[in-house]
């Protein structure tokens, strides 16, 4: 006998059945029932078992059992899809109250529940939120999406793994890709390039993220900072305000609009799936108050409302509300497992009426109950479906071809096809058309309004910003003077204030601006490391201690705060103590140029040249714009006699920021140094009219004089230098010089003495001693210690 297969027996369940039944124990023994068996085990093994046409008529099939998955399987996905927006937005929450190791608990056991890349970038998020970068390189590496990317990128910026952080936002063998995140994507390009020295580069991209979000107020500081940020009234232009104006006006519709398409997926596929939830299953969702959205896992799901009837409990979605031509229009017919049934109902195919009124008693009921039902989703979801196919599309059709049928669906016995009924619905939903379109140019004006304001505030701010960054202090600080007093009295702003009094070296106005900023914003640490140099200058040992001790108690790993600190025992003399402080500041915050610079200050204290310059130029590595730690390398050059070495680095400083007295004076300095006296002279000009109350460059402009040998210039110089600084004794000391070289030796002796009187350092007090005694003796005789 030929063996049968079970692709060639087309073997219903309902015959194997039948013959199972009929033959007993009897297919031990027969071969073919022996071979029915077999056929009957493969068939339910591989699935292809096929209800009889009987079983379709008895049951109400139309399809085949694999057109559709069975109902506990769809059951079981949505109790998981379930399980997974509940433990998202679990995550979520634990995120926005910042419990981050609960966050990170949920978010491994989602991760372990539903591995997906979704979820592996959330969790990523969890460890970047709790600080641990390393945790979130381990499991983004290797990953593609966009998110990932960013993401990873961020933990290598952490870690400080720039070249790969580089290669991932802007892969070397695929030049076309696009950066992820948008404008943050590129800011943070731009953050590695400048920290590896490429500032066109940065620059490039800084300007790509202010394209992409004029309101990134990070990447604009960043140009400033670069010294290219271009001016702010083209930056946040009025064609800015109009694109903003754009963006935000089309973003709500476009929510809008995705938001009513999925209510009108989520609508049909309630409809379709309601015959197949049981009422147990309803109130268990109910009671989780998890709305499944089918493709948005991540989606906050929002609350289910329960439509009470009698008959079943129905979730219901919060919507915007329905426009009046909306709910003036015919509902929706009702829902029915057996749509075939439904068409005979209303489409008279009924024999009798008597057996329609026989049937219909019960539909009745169950019509009335789903046109509740109807009516809670003709409010929440939009009634034009056309867009979605549907199962009940056929009815729809058939129902408003038909008047009378149709009203008796809503079960209160009315129909809307009256005249009056129509006409009064009509003008009601003019008049709220109107109403609307009068709302939207409301808002739509104040959005305009909001937005002018918001980026006039920008240009203001940004401004100041810009010009601090181009050392253009008087500039800035009639910039900041503009803002409004609620503004004005914030702590950044008093802070950038207090900057720009002190790089115009008048530390009295900082002092007051910075201990304002400190009052209002106690716990702002940006700035601090400023103000706590500004103390330094005016010799508050009492007030910068206290605020050394102050910022160490707010937060011992902030850098300023250890800045602060190294600045009190520099003001004590004691350079070693404040060098260990300034290397612990430099531990916490490599990227922090300031503290590189002070570790400079402390080692060229302790005449540690070399490791001066190393220090110096780590600081030059992480903000090439740092003119500090030019002007100290320019100090180290010129102190090692190194004059052409210290021209250039007080030059480099000088472009940076021209308009300090300071570093116009020793750039004058190296210029005297190397005998290009008349350059020298026309600098110390400029620093004295830059700053005339800065001492210094008067006193080297006599000094040159002196070399020149314009004695009487030289004694008018420091004339007007004894206004300015009446207790100088080295000021004295060359005015004793002078007076020899005239030979009036009177009053030399005379200013020799004022100056001893004076007190000065112990290294000019033996020089100025041995000048006043060999006062009398010739200058041939005399060496030049002065």
């Amino acid at each position: 006998m030929t063996p049968l297969h079970a692709s060639s027996v087309p073997v219903t369940l309902c015959q194997l059945t039948r013959r199972r039944h009929t033959h007993g124990h009897s297919s031990r023994s027969n071969p073919s029932n022996r071979i029915a068996a077999k056929t009957k085990s493969l068939l339910d093994s591989n699935d292809r078992t096929l209800p009889c046409c009987n079983c379709r008529l008895r049951f109400g099939h139309h399809t085949s059992p694999r057109s559709r998955p069975p109902a506990r399987a769809r059951r079981r996905r949505r109790r998981r899809a379930a399980m997974e927006t509940l433990m998202v937005d679990r995550v979520h929450s634990s995120l926005r109250l910042f419990m981050h190791r609960n966050a990170i608990f949920l978010c491994e056991r989602l991760c372990a529940q539903f591995p997906s890349e979704t979820n592996v970038q959330l969790l990523a998020t969890c460890y970047l939120h709790n600080n641990q970068p390393y945790a979130a390189y381990h499991i983004l590496k290797g990953k593609k999406l966009p998110e990932s990317r960013y993401l990873f990128a961020t933990s290598c910026f952490r870690i400080n793994l720039l070249r790969e952080a580089e290669e991932t936002l802007c892969p070397v063998n695929e030049p076309n890709m696009e950066v992820p995140s948008g404008a943050t994507g590129h800011y943070l390009l731009g953050v590695i390039y400048r920290c590896t020295g490429r500032i066109s580069a940065a620059a490039e991209q800084f300007t790509q993220a202010l394209t992409l979000d004029p309101l990134l107020w990070s990447a604009y500081e960043e140009l400033c900072i670069l010294g290219i940020a271009e001016d702010t009234d083209e930056c946040f232009s009025e064609s800015t305000a109009l694109r903003l104006q754009q963006e935000h006006t089309s973003t709500p519709t476009l929510v809008k609009s995705n938001f009513a398409n999925e209510n009108r997926v989520l609508s049909s596929r309630v409809s379709a799936s309601l015959g197949d939830i049981s009422p147990k299953q309803i109130k268990q969702l109910h009671a989780n108050n998890i709305a499944e959205v089918s493709g948005y896992p991540h989606v906050r799901p929002t609350a289910l409302h329960v439509q009470n009837s009698s008959t079943s409990n129905v979730p219901q979605f919060d919507t915007p509300s329905p426009t009046a031509a909306q709910t003036s229009s015919i509902m929706p017919p009702p829902l029915f497992r057996n749509v075939h049934a439904y068409q005979n109902t209303i489409s008279g195919d009924a024999p009798t009426k008597q057996k329609a009124n026989g049937v219909n008693q019960p539909l009745r009921r169950k019509y009335m109950d789903e046109a509740r039902l109807k009516k809670v989703s003709g409010r929440l979801f939009n009634s034009d479906s056309t867009s979605i196919p549907r199962r009940s599309e056929r009815l729809k059709d058939t129902a408003t071809n038909s008047n009378s049928n149709t009203s008796q669906f809503g079960g209160n016995g009315t129909g809307h096809s009256s005249g009056t009924s129509s006409s009064v619905s009509t003008a009601d939903g003019r008049s709220f058309e109107q109403d609307k379109a009068e709302r939207i140019l409301l808002q739509d004006s104040k959005l305009a309004l909001g937005i002018r304001e918001l980026l006039g505030l920008f240009r203001t701010l940004g401004e100041g910003f810009r010009l601090s960054c181009l050392f253009k202090c008087q500039e800035a600080l009639e910039v900041y003077r503009k803002l409004p007093e609620s503004q004005f009295n914030t702590g950044w702003v008093l802070c950038q204030v207090g900057k720009a009094y002190f790089e115009l070296v008048d530390y009295l106005e900082a002092d007051r601006y910075f201990e304002l900023a400190h009052r209002l914003s106690p716990c702002t640490l940006d700035g601090m490391d400023i103000y706590s140099t500004v103390l330094y200058h005016l010799n508050e040992e009492m007030r910068l201690s206290y605020l050394a001790q102050e910022l160490i108690s707010i937060d011992r790993l902030s850098p300023q705060a250890w800045c602060a600190v190294g600045n009190c025992f520099a003001l004590r003399k004691d350079h070693e103590t404040a060098l260990k402080n300034f290397q612990r500041s430099v531990q916490l915050d490599s990227r922090f140029a300031y503290a590189h610079t002070l570790c400079g200050h402390e080692y060229s204290a302790l005449e540690d040249y070399e490791n001066s310059i190393k220090f110096y130029r780590c600081a030059l590595q992480v903000d090439e714009r740092h003119y500090n730690a030019w002007y100290g390398l320019g100090v180290v050059y010129l102190r090692q006699e190194k004059f052409e070495f210290a021209e250039h680095h007080f030059r480099r400083a000088f472009q940076i920021n021209p308009r300090s007295s300071v570093l116009m004076c020793y750039l004058g300095m190296a210029l005297h140094s190397l005998k290009r006296n008349e350059e020298a002279l026309e600098m110390m000009e400029k620093a004295i009219a830059a700053d005339k109350k800065n001492p210094l460059p008067k006193y080297q402009k006599a000094l040159i004089l002196l070399g020149l040998q314009k004695y009487q210039e030289a004694l008018d110089e420091l004339e007007r230098l004894k206004e300015i600084a009446p207790h100088e004794s080295s000021m004295y000391a060359l005015m004793g010089k002078i007076y020899k070289q005239l030979n009036i030796l009177d009053k030399a002796v005379f200013c020799f003495g004022i100056a001893l009187d004076l007190k000065p350092p112990a290294a000019d007090l033996a020089i100025i001693k041995s000048a006043m005694e060999k006062v009398h003796l010739p200058d041939e005789l005399v060496e030049d210690d002065l």
